[in-house]
C-alpha cells in the first residue's frame, strides 16, 4: 500500500449557491509524479484541491489517498498524510512567531525537540525564510508569509504535498528557491497555479480544468503545444 497516489473518481461537488464547481471528474496521479492543475480563475482548481484533504468532501464520487478513502471518519489520517498550502497564508498562519508557526505542526506530533529544530530550521532555509524565524507573523509581506506558510507545510513532511498558488507575490529569489525545493521532493506533488514557467519547470504532466471539467491531461510539453485548446480553456 502506498500513500502517494491520489485517486478522483467521478468527482463532483456544488455549493450552496448551486454553483457546480466540479463535474464528475476522474484521475489518477502515481507515486512521486508531480502534476500541475492549471486553468482560469473559477475553473474550479481551488475546489479540487480542497478535496486532497478532506476540506470539502465529494458529494458524488470518491476521492482516495493510497488505498484511504476520504470520509468525516478518515481525516485524520488523510491530514497527516497530504499537506496542503492554501492560496492565502493568512488562513493558514495563527501562531505568533515564524519558529512558533512552522513548528506547531511537527510539536503537535509528539516529535522531540531536536527534532522540530531541525525540521523547523530545514523547512525555513528551503523556501530563503530562516532569517524570519523569530519575527512575528503579523511584521510579515505578503510574499513573506507565503515562504512561512510553505515551510509550515514541508516541517510536516508530508507524503503528499499540494499547493495553491504557490508562486504568488514571491520575490525572484524566494521563488527561484522554492522551485528548487518543489524538485527535491520525492512524493507526490500538486501544484494549482497560473505560473505556467513554474509548471514547465517542475512537473512531467498538466491538468487543464474549466468550468468544473478537466479538458486535457497529458505530459506537459503536450499540452503546452496545444494552443488551440489552452484558448478555448482560457489559458492563452
Amino acid at each position: 500500500m502506498s500513500h502517494h497516489y491520489v485517486k478522483f473518481d467521478h468527482v463532483t461537488y456544488s455549493y450552496p449557491n448551486g454553483l457546480k464547481a466540479l463535474d464528475d471528474v476522474s484521475f489518477l496521479i502515481t507515486h512521486g509524479e508531480k502534476v500541475g492543475l492549471v486553468g482560469a480563475n473559477g475553473a474550479g482548481k481551488s475546489t479540487l484541491i480542497m478535496h486532497t484533504n478532506g476540506l470539502l468532501i465529494p458529494q458524488k464520487g470518491s476521492v482516495v489517498i493510497g488505498d484511504v478513502p476520504i470520509t468525516k471518519e478518515t481525516l485524520p489520517i488523510i491530514r497527516r498524510t497530504v499537506g496542503l498550502v492554501f492560496q492565502n497564508p493568512d488562513d493558514q498562519l495563527f501562531m505568533p512567531t515564524v519558529e512558533e508557526d512552522v513548528g506547531f505542526g511537527p510539536a503537535n506530533m509528539k516529535l522531540p525537540y531536536e527534532e522540530v529544530n531541525r525540521r523547523v530550521s530545514e523547512s525555513l532555509k528551503a523556501v530563503g525564510a530562516y532569517e524570519l524565524r523569530e519575527r512575528p507573523v503579523y511584521e510579515l509581506s505578503g510574499g513573506q508569509k507565503r515562504s512561512v506558510a510553505i515551510a509550515g507545510v514541508l516541517a510536516m513532511e508530508p507524503d503528499v504535498l499540494v499547493l495553491d498558488e504557490p508562486s504568488s507575490n514571491l520575490d525572484p529569489h524566494a521563488r527561484k528557491l522554492l522551485i528548487e525545493r518543489i524538485g527535491q521532493f520525492r512524493h507526490t506533488c500538486i501544484i494549482a497555479t497560473h505560473d505556467m514557467d513554474m509548471v514547465k519547470a517542475l512537473c512531467s504532466r498538466t491538468i487543464v480544468m474549466s468550468r468544473g471539467h478537466v479538458v486535457a491531461d497529458g505530459k506537459t510539453e503536450d499540452i503546452f503545444a496545444d494552443r488551440n485548446m489552452l484558448e478555448r480553456a482560457g489559458l492563452d
